[in-house]
């Protein structure tokens, strides 16, 4: 999914490339966007069904537009959906993902030191589902569009909850989805001088917060007095 201006075609075409060359057979690769100028013609691009979500000045944008791929029909689209954000590095197999068993999967959101107790919500940057198989996540949301921001910081804490609270909510092994962040930045003070690695085990490296795949190519942290050295694998996955 693509909107605005944060991430440009390049993006999506990697993103493509990266799933072609980790997933055996073949597939349907799907971008819901708001513009379709300058990505590769293997990509089907449709448009971002409608939210009627208006942000108030100053209100974060926590993509809540990701619950659409919910639709009861999404341009006709059926079969097995694998979400994946388009700020990710693919190091690994894909064709798991769609044998894992579980009814609706998702990264088991990275934990905090600070937080205690049961941890519900998931990661959105990969999930699994049926397309058209969950359409009251977004009914319910549709018809409650002011309380569910207020009780959500962003979408998909609203998405792991409700699916929790109907039993549905499953967890990827948690080796396969890394948080580049957490997992792959060398604790201080090593990480002055040692590089950012691939976590055993990885197939999706996760970007959130500091970084994006050229920031970490670059050794580019957008936090000040936070250092790392460049990640010279990302260049040989993250590309076309």
């Amino acid at each position: 999914m693509k909107w605005g201006t944060k991430y440009g075609p390049h993006y999506v075409n990697r993103l493509y490339a990266m799933v072609r060359r980790h997933m055996t057979g073949d597939f349907s690769f799907v971008c819901l966007t708001d513009d379709d100028r300058g990505i590769r013609p293997e990509v089907r691009c449709l448009p971002i069904p409608q939210l009627a979500m208006e942000l108030k000045p100053g209100q974060p944008d926590r993509a809540w537009r990701k619950l659409t791929t919910f639709e009861a029909d999404l341009h006709r689209l059926r079969g097995t959906a694998l979400f994946v954000d388009l700020d990710v590095v693919i190091v690994g197999g894909l064709d798991a993902f769609f044998e894992q068993p579980g009814e609706f999967l998702i990264i088991h959101d990275y934990p905090r030191f600070w937080r205690f107790g049961e941890r519900v919500t998931g990661n959105s940057s990969v999930y699994r589902f049926e397309l058209g198989a969950h359409a009251d996540v977004l009914a319910y949301f549709r018809a409650h569009m002011d309380e569910v921001p207020r009780q959500y910081r962003n979408e998909q804490a609203y998405l792991s909850a409700f699916m929790h609270r109907q039993g549905k909510l499953s967890y990827w092994p948690a080796e396969w989805c890394p948080s580049f962040k957490y997992h792959s930045i060398p604790p201080w003070p090593t990480n002055l001088w040692k590089a950012p690695v691939v976590p055993p085990g990885a197939r999706i490296v996760i970007f959130h917060g500091e970084c994006n795949p050229p920031d970490a190519l670059a050794g580019r942290r957008n936090r000040r007095f936070r250092h790392i050295e460049p990640a010279v694998w990302v260049d040989e996955h993250w590309h076309e």
